[in-house]
């Protein structure tokens, strides 16, 4: 399992506690919080990035370290159920065409959470009922994403152009030209969204800067029509939300995303990782 902190350590310990024995690297990815003994705890090994890279990136870092002939990205406020790994390792073996696969999520409240939905993507998915038994999915969630080492590999991991935001679902098509992704039911993952890192109004920025970087680039990278468009208009409509003014912190991530969609102007969504 590889999980990415990036000053995650409020939550990091439930992740590790709930993994069990398997093989598990943390990446630290240049947070101020140190890791040192939440790690050293549960028998994990620690990767130090001196700078925060961005999700992909992290996530390549730790695969580059990982054992074993499968992948488990799962993000740090998550907690993984009993038997989760080996239910996702029987439908690897099992399931025809496996090469990736989400479990299944819930929330705090033990809602599930489903989602087909993907701005790459053509047709009306978007979120549903769970189904109780495997069934393929057009896109993955990076929150917990199980794959194939050698698919991984061979599609060349994330794409490290991308900062954050929407590499999920560019991994998961370019994974999909080599086999199916599938959703497992039976291994089940709990994330509490949101808590990973800490919920200030600079990470707000931050976020929705990248989130519109990130969306812009993709849509170009995928083909998809009036990228800049489908990125400008979706910031702008932010502004005139109430709900967006009244908090700082959605103030701050609005502005962000605004910031990020008209410097993508510029250089025509060239968008690379800081």
């Amino acid at each position: 399992m590889v999980t990415v902190s990036y000053n995650s350590a409020a939550v990091l310990g439930g992740l590790l506690r709930s993994v069990g024995d398997a093989d598990c690297v943390v990446v630290d990815n240049g947070g101020a919080q140190p890791l040192d003994a939440i790690v050293a705890e549960s028998g994990a090994r620690l990767v130090r990035l001196e700078r925060n890279e961005g999700f992909g990136r992290g996530c390549n870092a730790g695969a580059a370290l990982a054992q074993g002939k499968n992948l488990f990205f799962v993000n740090p406020d998550a907690q993984l159920a009993p038997g989760c790994i080996s239910a996702l390792e029987r439908a690897a073996d099992s399931l025809p065409g496996f090469v990736a696969a989400n479990p299944l999520i819930v929330d705090a409240q033990g809602r599930a959470h489903f989602r087909t939905g993907s701005i790459l993507l053509s047709g009306s998915g978007g979120r549903g009922e769970a189904p109780a038994e495997p069934v393929g999915l057009p896109v993955l969630s990076g929150c917990a994403l199980f794959v194939r080492r050698a698919a991984f590999e061979a599609v060349g991991g994330f794409d490290p152009a991308i900062f954050l935001y929407h590499e999920d679902h560019d991994l998961a098509l370019r994974l999909a030209a080599l086999g199916k992704l599938w959703h497992v039911p039976e291994a089940v993952v709990r994330h509490v969204a949101g808590t990973a890192a800490p919920r200030t109004a600079d990470v707000a920025w931050l976020k929705g800067y990248h989130m519109a970087r990130s969306r812009h680039y993709v849509l170009r990278k995928h083909g998809r029509p009036l990228p800049l468009l489908r990125t400008v208009l979706p910031a702008l409509s932010g502004l005139i939300l109430p709900h967006n003014l009244w908090s700082a912190r959605r103030r701050s991530r609005v502005l962000g995303q605004v910031s990020g969609a008209f410097s993508s102007v510029g250089d025509h969504g060239e968008y690379s990782a800081p």
